[in-house]
């Protein structure tokens, strides 16, 4: 048996004054994508932003529904949308923030596990890794580069697609 230990990098910021202004406007768009989530259930809205190659930049927002699996993130609906619209576009980058009455997000929120499978997937579509900032409203920035970052045990199966 052997222990092997993983390691992520990440960039940390103080706030989003601290970005390139690309990067600061990504996170503003996120930002404005809050103001689409339909989250009348947990009144946690979240908000995504995404740049791609091309200069365009797709929002979206976490949509729910009283029967809660049949909501969608944020992060899915923005990428699913480029899937439909753009099936050949490249991201370079995405910006997640979150927002609730409820209770002060004081960190970055980060994706889920469904959400992290997508982005991989999307990455390994075009086959180069999409950087991602999560954004806490009037406070921290994380930047990560690439999903792995992320989620180091991605599910690929090359056979599936081999299959085709």
């Amino acid at each position: 048996m052997r222990s092997i230990d993983l390691n992520i990098t990440y960039e940390h910021y103080a706030n989003i004054e601290e970005l390139s202004e690309t990067d600061k406007n990504l996170c503003e768009m996120a930002e404005k994508a809050l103001e689409s989530s339909y989250s009348p259930y947990s009144k946690f809205r979240v908000g995504t932003a995404i740049q791609l190659e091309s200069g365009e930049t797709f929002l979206g927002s976490n949509q729910e529904n009283v029967a809660y699996p049949s909501g969608l993130c944020a992060e899915r609906v923005a990428l699913f949308s480029i899937g439909v619209m753009h099936p050949d576009g490249v991201i370079e980058s995405m910006a997640i923030t979150a927002q609730t009455n409820a209770f002060e997000i004081t960190k970055p929120i980060t994706s889920c596990g469904a959400c992290l499978q997508v982005m991989a997937e999307f990455e390994m579509k075009q086959n180069r890794p999409i950087q991602v900032l999560f954004y806490c409203l009037n406070g921290e920035v994380l930047k990560v580069n690439g999903i792995k970052s992320l989620l180091p045990f991605v599910f690929v199966e090359d056979r599936l697609v081999a299959s085709l």
